[in-house]
């Protein structure tokens, strides 16, 4: 039996720091049929050495500040924000979530109880962060398993089951690139990560950084409850995220390809259905 798929669209960054921006790509995710909108929260002093603080942006092209830590201050919103964003989403009908990259940020976003917090790729090796998000927080901890080994997997899930709270983890299958060509997005790691923690943890997900939604399909028929993609107004937009992003049209017939596909799983409740009946009486072959 199938889970019915749940759609996350990863806003990230790429409201530009505009907070306007934000609550209007809420409306969107909603209106397009996503489950859930999403957010990252960084302690930019906390997360970074100075020497990354202070050094230009790889990319200066997508660059808001004159330093890689200016850059990303631009981009951060405060708790506060963090919580009215919460409240604006809840208002449109979709839940709200973020990822949380350092200590200080889930310490943070666990005071407005969000239903879920996301680890990121980078960072599901960060004990001290899965720490307070294992001790600290009540809802789901969602992580993604970009980038990390085996072993690596195997001491995320075994660090929860130690307080036995790995039921409380959904793992998503993710390659870490932006934008990820088609042969390295290795859609049979999804089979091997639920066959490896499948009974160990809540769930399943997928976070795709590819293009098109063909993938996702696959991805959700391979076993993976929760699909992530990025979600963006305008894909060419300054900023690393939108060219790997959905717009609001992409979003919406993926949201309408999954629900078409969840409902179509089913197996046959008899052998010839009513449907069938109908034209069976008209069409069969009776010699």
């Amino acid at each position: 039996m199938y889970n019915e798929p749940k759609l996350i669209a990863e806003i990230g960054c790429n409201h530009k720091g505009d907070f306007e921006i934000a609550k209007e790509l809420i409306t969107m995710a909603k209106h397009a049929g996503a489950h859930v909108a999403k957010f990252q929260k960084r302690n930019n002093r906390e997360l970074l050495t100075e020497e990354q603080y202070n050094t230009p942006h790889p990319n200066p092209g997508n660059s808001y500040g004159n330093t890689y830590g200016e850059h990303r201050e631009f981009l951060e919103f405060s708790l506060e924000q963090h919580a009215d964003l919460k409240k604006f989403a809840e208002s449109q009908g979709i839940e709200y979530s973020t990822s949380v990259w350092d200590v200080t940020s889930a310490k943070e976003l666990i005071q407005i109880e969000p239903s879920f917090l996301k680890v990121p790729s980078a960072c599901n090796n960060y004990i001290d962060l899965l720490r307070v998000l294992r001790d600290e927080y009540k809802g789901q901890v969602h992580v993604s398993l970009g980038m990390t080994t085996h072993d690596e997997e195997n001491e995320l899930i075994s660090f929860f089951e130690e307080k036995d709270q790995a039921k409380r983890l959904v793992v998503y299958s993710c390659t870490s690139g932006y934008p990820v060509p088609f042969e390295d997005i290795c859609l049979m790691e999804i089979p091997r990560i639920s066959n490896a923690y499948k009974a160990k943890v809540a769930d399943i997900g997928f976070s795709g950084h590819h293009l098109g939604i063909a993938v996702d399909i696959a991805a959700y028929t391979l076993g993976a409850s929760w699909v992530e993609r990025h979600f963006t107004k305008d894909r060419t937009w300054k900023g690393t995220d939108h060219a790997a992003s959905l717009e609001f049209a992409g979003l919406q017939k993926l949201a309408r390809d999954l629900n078409a596909v969840y409902r179509s799983l089913g197996a046959k409740s008899t052998e010839i259905l009513a449907i069938e009946q109908v034209q069976r009486d008209k069409l069969k072959y009776r010699g």
